[in-house]
């Protein structure tokens, strides 16, 4: 597939996880009685838009994300429908508005991964190839030919579960539970703090095929939907401390993309087929919703933030400043938007392909 046909596809992709977002937003000011006055999908200006009761549901020029327009979103807007105006709904409410676009990137995340696990079935388990000399692994016991299936009482549904769980527990004991033909057995494997080449941090090599693959129906695929997205969204976490603590020690966190960088990932990844996409789509739904967390403006936590400021100070008081601080915030988040594909662009150029770049990323 050409390279400009992916970018455009990842940039669609992209622009329905901001349209699910911002659906969220939508759904609950209707649930609330709030007046949504706008639908956009795209940014402005406006190439088509239709009057569907009491919102005007458009289409738009620019073809990135969408966005929520509500009746009486501030103190200074227009208003002619009080009873329906934002700024007048109660405070539990507007964080509910405010944090339901959040919502939907989670359930959507879920969605990606429940489809996923409906086309491919559920993997179980993985199987030891091999076992280093002198490792960690060939001191306790383990053998080749012996199957995984938990590590810490946690299921292995596959080889990203398997590392996870070794490297999450770096110089500790991790407990394996393997299948050696008929019997089950269990051994404490010393992690170790740093990876021995050749070795890793076990000594294990492993089969990147599952044992098993059990088949999918409604209630496996719900369940082990759902078990994936809390488990990105923990590894998002983990990731997004990682970053700040990058950041406030001075240092360049690795692995940091901007729009630019996730939508070259985004294209290569579609390369590799419909269940790639669906994993990556999930994992950057989850992203997209943490993210949104942040206390920082204008995101969405920053929203909430305001309300528990309001609730000591007063509304008027914070409307005085708030169109300042979410206006500067943005300038703040253009900046390292601009920063990032400023210093993604040369190693795009010196990769030579979108493959090339991906790679990139993540080696420092």
């Amino acid at each position: 597939m050409h390279p400009i046909i992916l970018i455009l596809l990842s940039l669609f992709v992209l622009s329905v996880l901001v349209v699910v977002h911002e659906f969220g937003h939508f759904i609950a000011a209707k649930l609330i009685g709030v007046w949504p006055e706008e639908f956009g999908v795209g940014l402005p200006p406006r190439a088509w838009g239709k009057k569907i009761g009491q919102t005007i549901f458009s289409i738009n020029w620019l073809p990135l994300g969408g966005f929520v327009r509500l009746h009486g979103e501030s103190l200074d807007s227009v208003i002619t429908k009080p009873e329906k105006a934002f700024v007048n709904a109660s405070k539990l409410k507007r964080a509910f508005v405010a944090l339901a676009g959040i919502i939907m990137n989670f359930w959507f995340a879920w969605v990606c991964f429940t489809i996923m696990f409906l086309i491919t079935g559920i993997p179980r388990g993985v199987e030891v190839l091999e076992v280093e000399k002198d490792s960690p692994a060939e001191e306790v016991g383990i053998q080749a030919k012996d199957k995984i299936f938990f590590i810490n009482g946690n299921e292995i549904i596959g080889t990203e579960e398997f590392l996870l769980g070794v490297r999450s527990n770096k110089g500790k004991i991790v407990n394996i539970e393997v299948l050696r033909g008929e019997e089950k057995l269990n051994f404490n494997v010393p992690v170790r703090t740093e990876v021995k080449e050749g070795q890793g941090f076990t000594g294990i090599v492993f089969d990147v095929n599952p044992v098993d693959v059990e088949k999918p129906n409604p209630v496996n695929v719900l369940i082990y939907g759902a078990r994936e997205t809390v488990k990105w969204t923990r590894l998002t976490i983990e990731a997004l401390a990682t970053i700040i603590s990058d950041l406030g020690g001075g240092r360049v966190p690795q692995g940091l993309a901007g729009p630019f960088g996730v939508t070259l990932t985004l294209a290569e990844v579609i390369r590799y087929g419909i269940v790639a996409l669906l994993s990556f789509t999930g994992i950057i739904s989850v992203n997209l919703a943490l993210v949104n967390i942040i206390p920082f403006p204008p995101l969405d936590g920053s929203r909430v933030l305001l309300l528990g400021v309001e609730a000591i100070v007063g509304k008027r008081n914070v409307q005085k400043f708030e169109g300042r601080l979410l206006g500067a915030g943005m300038a703040v988040l253009l900046l390292l938007i601009a920063a990032l594909t400023l210093s993604e662009i040369p190693k795009l150029l010196s990769a030579g392909s979108i493959s090339g770049f991906v790679n990139s990323l993540f080696i420092q």
